[in-house]
């Protein structure tokens, strides 16, 4: 599938998504690959590591591809979406082996969860982090990806992201645990993520795979609260169906909250 590659070397697997013309949105078939790929990893014994990138400088990920969601008519689309949403980024956290985020460019709503749930992210100097959907198309997130985010970096900073709808830039990313380390561009940014993942891959499996669970279990445990009604509002809302529409015809919006 051209729109995400998968390529193993040497006991590193590198996936990139690769859409730089839409700046790596994802659609819903490469969302369903990424979560194939997760998913299986676990039966390759010589797969040590996981780099996840996004071709180009541009763009790690901005996001789904807003134009999808032209398709939604009711709470049950809404929910089917955050559900496999959800899939997807249970799929990476239960991922065996170790993941690496290396982000450049715009790293935004999908995207922005797809690097949290990796274990480790780096980025390079231009890379922007946000979830600017209060002045996109005004849904909301699952209660399952606020819980990620706020264990990652804490409850308050989840609501400045949200509320202001600012996108987070690199050094500030760093100093709030977004990412552990910054490079100065797109191609210290590959050279730095195959090292590591060479690094991670000489160390013993077993304390990395207990490591990465014990995390996930203490996530999970944290985030285990019923949000349904609160998708349902802001996904079958009139902002949303406007919001869409605006946003691809890059129209200002105008909220109603209804």
């Amino acid at each position: 599938m051209d729109e995400l590659l998968y390529d193993i070397r040497d006991g590193i697997g590198t996936i990139t998504l690769n859409r730089p013309q839409a700046r790596n949105a994802l659609t819903f078939p490469m969302y369903e690959r990424l979560k194939q790929i997760a998913l299986t990893a676990g039966e390759d014994a010589s797969l040590r590591a996981i780099v996840i990138t996004g071709a180009g400088e541009k763009a790690f990920a901005a996001g789904t591809d807003i134009s999808q969601f032209r398709a939604f008519k009711g709470p049950e689309d809404a929910l089917a979406y955050e559900a496999r949403m959800d899939e997807v980024l249970s799929a990476l956290e239960h991922c065996p082996k170790p993941t690496i985020a290396a982000i450049a460019g715009a790293c935004t709503g999908g995207g922005a969860a797809i690097a949290a749930v990796c274990d480790i992210r780096i980025a390079a100097a231009n890379a922007r982090f946000g979830f600017p959907i209060a002045k996109t198309l005004g849904n909301c997130l699952s209660m399952q990806n606020y819980g990620r985010l706020a264990a990652l970096i804490g409850p308050a900073r989840v609501i400045d992201l949200i509320y202001t709808a600012r996108l987070v830039e690199a050094e500030e990313a760093k100093a709030i645990g977004l990412v552990s380390e910054l490079l100065p561009d797109h191609a210290a940014l590959q050279v730095r993520a195959a090292e590591l993942a060479r690094i991670v891959a000489g160390h013993a499996p077993l304390t990395l795979r207990a490591t990465k669970e014990a995390m996930r279990r203490l996530r999970e445990a944290a985030r285990n609260v019923h949000g349904d009604d609160l998708v349902t509002m802001c996904f079958t809302s009139e902002d949303f169906r406007q919001g869409v529409e605006n946003f691809l015809a890059k129209r200002p919006m105008q909220w109603q909250g209804r």
